[in-house]
């Protein structure tokens, strides 16, 4: 099927990008639900083995400058098309990767590519909904999970008919190529992109400047919206198990009801954003993340515990969709900053947690994460958002 059959330009674009957020959670979740096999193939230790995971988080967090200076030579459509075709051909050359050095190198860049394709698609989405006043900015995030969920079921099936890396690489390095493909013609071109207003065009003519305060405060609900909700992907089996005392079984329920609510919430907050407008969804559900999850340490139990994490599954789904709206609406420089900040937040955020709790116990650990969802709450009040206009807002 081609994006060309689709006759209406807002759903032809809406596939195109959500094709592109699709390939991305499917690159990553394919390397990394091979972490096993390349551990046993390059030798590694468990602490090379984070090293090289920390690699791609680095990669993207100090990719700020060069996505930056290609958002404004190449434009979000050439740089999402041209990261995310490297980011296939990246699969093979890390199955092929004959060293630990070697391996460390491509994980950097995968890192870098990362960061162009997530500035780029967030771009393109936001200018869609720009141009056609129609929201769907969270739907395509949803895609992201969509493309992580492919991913698992591709490596599960490929693990049953060969054990090698090569080939199950390839294959998905196939699937992304044809992602590319039907992206290709259904993004918005340089010239479909909304106008920018004069100070901007002085901006992104010149070099770049220090960030105003809106975009600042839009860094900071970022980073603290990526660290709450990376750092329950990475802790709530282990919190379920040592906390509650929950058996082997249920542990992987807390991952299962975050990024079930995440997804759940990711397709209704389209609407709900042009109903109530994003400034009130994110302090609504930065505030529902952190109360909730509070209140569930503070019950304990299992019951509670997966109530409080269905809490922040629902309240934080919106936050980085709404976010990258508001930080596209300053300019392709902050869109680029607050994505680098987001990064960020995914990468600190998990060995942060990790730290508090070995300080104190895994109970204060979520006690930050429940901060860290107040932060964005608090931080919402000053970003500024773009009003709701449910006559034209709420159309998928």
């Amino acid at each position: 099927m081609s994006v060309l059959r689709v006759r209406d330009p807002f759903h032809r674009g809406q596939l195109a990008i959500a094709a592109l957020f699709c390939s991305l959670g499917f690159q990553y979740a394919t390397w990394a639900s091979r972490i096993p096999a390349l551990k046993s193939g390059l030798g590694l230790s468990a602490a090379e083995v984070g090293v090289l995971l920390m690699a791609a988080g680095v990669g993207a967090a100090v990719s700020f400058p060069v996505v930056a200076a290609l958002m404004r030579h190449l434009g979000s459509q050439r740089l999402a098309l041209l990261s995310a075709l490297c980011l296939a051909l990246l699969l093979p050359a890390l199955a092929a990767a004959p060293n630990y050095p070697v391996a460390l190198l491509v994980m950097c860049v995968d890192g870098v590519l990362v960061g162009c394709l997530n500035v780029a698609m967030n771009a393109q989405g936001a200018a869609l909904e720009t141009r056609f006043e129609r929201n769907t900015m969270a739907r395509l995030h949803a895609t992201f999970s969509g493309g992580s969920l492919l991913a698992a079921l591709l490596a599960s099936g490929m693990n049953a008919v060969t054990s090698a890396v090569a080939v199950h690489f390839t294959a998905a390095a196939a699937i992304l190529l044809l992602l590319v493909a039907y992206a290709r013609t259904g993004l918005l071109t340089d010239d479909q992109l909304p106008a920018e207003t004069g100070q901007k065009k002085k901006k992104r003519a010149g070099k770049w400047t220090a960030p105003s305060r809106v975009t600042l405060w839009m860094c900071v609900a970022m980073a603290f919206g990526t660290v709450t909700e990376g750092a329950m992907n990475d802790w709530s089996a282990l919190y379920l198990e040592d906390v509650t005392d929950a058996s082997a079984e249920l542990a992987p329920l807390g991952i299962a009801v975050v990024s079930g609510m995440m997804v759940v919430a990711r397709l209704f907050a389209d609407g709900w954003r042009g109903r109530w407008g994003d400034g009130r969804v994110v302090l609504a559900g930065s505030a529902l993340a952190g109360v909730g999850l509070l209140l569930a340490l503070l019950s304990g139990g299992l019951v509670p515990a997966l109530l409080g994490f269905a809490c922040v599954g629902l309240g934080i789904a919106a936050v980085t969709p709404c976010v990258y709206v508001a930080a596209a609406g300053q300019g392709s420089d902050s869109l680029t900053l607050v994505a680098a900040m987001g990064t960020t937040g995914l990468l600190a955020g998990p060995p942060l947690i990790g730290f508090i709790a070995g300080a104190s116990s895994l109970v204060w650990g979520f006690a930050a994460v429940a901060a860290s969802a107040l932060v964005v709450c608090a931080c919402s009040t000053r970003i500024t958002w773009t009003a709701a206009e449910p006559e034209q807002l709420t159309r998928t």
